[in-house]
C-alpha cells in the first residue's frame, strides 16, 4: 500500500504519526494494527483523519484530476458538449462536507483527549468567605489569531494568546478577595477560527490564524485547564461558562464536552453544558445573565432577562449582564432605569489587519468582580496586557 511521505507533514499528534509510519513499514493496515498492538481498523481510522485534514489544506494527490478529496463532497458539475453531443470539458466544484466537519471536530477532541489524564481532586482551601463569588469575565480572547507587529502595531500568536490568558488569571485569582465560589465567564471567541477553513463561520471572511486547526484546539482547552485548575487553589467551588461566539459557535460546544470530560469527577468543578445563547446565573441578591453579543440588542438583553428568567428576577434586587463581542467596555443601563446593567468587556487580544484597518482602538485587559450575596457588586480589580513580561506582576 503506497502511502505518500508528504502526509507526514499534516499529522498533528504522535499517535497519528506512529499509524501513518507503521502502514508504511508494514504494507497493510491489518499488520500495521497488529504492530501497534491496537485494535483492528485502527491505523486506517487514524489515516483517513490524516489525509482529511490534508485535503482541507490543498493536499489530495490524485484526487483533483478524479474522484471527490477526503474531507470533500461533490457539488455543483457543468459540462460542455460539442455539437454533436459529446462531452468536451467538465468542471467539478468540490466543497467541505458537513459530516467530515463533524468528524474533524470527533478527531480534534480525541486529540486533546488522548494524553490527559482525569483531573486530581485536591482539597479545598482552608479559609474562604462562603458569601462572596469571584467572576472573572474571559472577553474575546480569539485563540488562534495572527497578528503581525509591522502591520498591525502589535505581535499576537497562539503562544501569546495562552500566555497572557494564564498570567491575568493567573494575578487575578492571587489578588481576589478569598471567595468560595468563582465563576470562569468566557464571554465568547475563545477561537479565532471555528474550523479549518480559516473563515468567519456566517460571512466567509478570511482570517489571519497562527496553526493547525486540532494545534489552536488543544492550546485553548490546555489554557482553559490550567485557569481552572489555578481558581481551584483559592475557591473551594469553580463553575465555568463558555459562550458560543460568532468566530467559533461549534468549537465553544466541543470546548464544553472536552472540559466537562476532564473534570467529570471533579465534585468542586461545575462545567455548564448548555448549547443556549443566554446564560443567567443567581448569586443572592445578584442575577447575572450573559451572552456573547453578536445577537439580542444589549438594549434588549434587560427584557430577555426578565421574560426567560422571572422568577429569578422577581428574587433579585440588583441584575447585571456580562458580554463580549465589541472588544471594549461599555456600560448600559448607568441609570438603573430598568433595574438591569449591561456591560461589555475588553479582550486580552491585539488586534488583527481588519480590525486596525477599520480604525478599532482599545485598551486590553481582564477584571475579576466580586459579588456579595446580600450586598451585590462589592469590589472589581483590573489586570491589563501592559503588564504582559514587564516585570511588574
Amino acid at each position: 500500500m503506497h502511502i505518500s511521505p508528504e502526509l507526514l507533514e499534516y499529522c498533528n499528534t504522535q499517535k497519528e504519526r506512529a499509524a501513518l509510519e507503521a502502514i508504511m513499514k508494514e504494507g497493510t493496515y491489518q499488520d500495521a494494527d497488529a504492530a501497534l498492538g491496537k485494535a483492528r481498523s485502527y491505523s486506517s481510522a487514524k489515516l483517513n483523519i490524516v489525509r482529511r485534514r490534508a485535503a482541507l489544506a490543498g493536499f489530495a494527490p490524485g484526487h483533483f484530476e478524479q474522484g471527490v478529496a477526503p474531507g470533500y463532497m461533490m457539488g455543483k458539475v457543468t459540462v460542455q458538449r460539442g455539437p454533436s453531443g459529446e462531452v468536451q470539458r467538465t468542471w467539478e466544484r468540490q466543497s467541505p462536507g458537513q459530516q467530515d466537519a463533524l468528524e474533524a471536530f470527533k478527531a480534534a477532541i480525541e486529540g486533546l483527549c488522548e494524553d490527559i489524564p482525569l483531573a486530581p481532586v485536591k482539597p479545598a482551601p482552608d479559609a474562604f468567605d462562603a458569601d462572596l463569588i469571584n467572576v472573572i469575565p474571559m472577553g474575546d480572547p480569539h485563540f488562534g489569531m495572527l497578528s503581525w507587529e509591522p502591520e498591525t502595531g502589535e505581535s499576537f500568536d497562539l503562544a501569546i494568546a495562552e500566555e497572557i490568558t494564564f498570567q491575568a488569571v493567573d494575578q487575578l485569582v492571587e489578588r481576589a478577595p478569598p471567595a468560595g465560589t468563582a465563576l470562569l465567564l468566557q464571554l465568547g471567541d475563545l477561537f479565532h477560527a471555528d474550523d479549518s477553513t480559516a473563515r468567519t463561520p456566517r460571512g466567509q471572511n478570511p482570517l489571519d490564524v497562527d496553526g493547525r486547526f486540532q494545534k489552536v484546539a488543544s492550546v485553548g482547552f490546555r489554557a482553559m485547564v490550567r485557569c481552572i485548575e489555578r481558581m481551584l487553589e483559592k475557591h473551594e467551588k469553580v463553575i465555568v461558562r463558555n459562550n458560543p461566539g460568532n468566530h467559533d459557535p461549534h468549537q465553544a460546544l466541543m470546548l464544553n464536552i472536552a472540559l466537562a470530560a476532564r473534570f467529570h469527577n471533579h465534585p468542586r468543578v461545575e462545567v455548564d453544558e448548555s448549547p443556549s445563547s443566554f446564560y443567567f446565573f443567581r448569586w443572592g441578591t445578584t442575577l447575572i445573565g450573559s451572552t456573547h453579543g453578536d445577537g439580542a440588542k444589549l438594549n434588549d438583553l434587560p427584557l430577555i432577562m426578565a421574560n426567560d428568567v422571572p422568577e429569578m428576577w422577581a428574587k433579585s434586587t440588583s441584575r447585571v449582564w456580562h458580554c463580549g463581542h465589541f472588544h471594549h467596555n461599555q456600560r448600559i443601563g448607568q441609570k438603573d432605569l430598568t433595574g438591569c446593567e449591561v456591560e461589555t468587556h475588553r479582550t486580552l487580544a491585539a488586534g488583527d489587519a481588519w480590525h486596525k484597518h477599520q480604525g478599532y482602538r482599545a485598551l486590553r485587559d481582564m477584571k475579576v468582580i466580586t459579588y456579595h450575596k446580600e450586598h451585590g457588586e462589592m469590589s472589581r480589580i483590573r489586570w491589563g496586557a501592559e503588564r504582559l513580561n514587564a516585570g511588574k506582576v
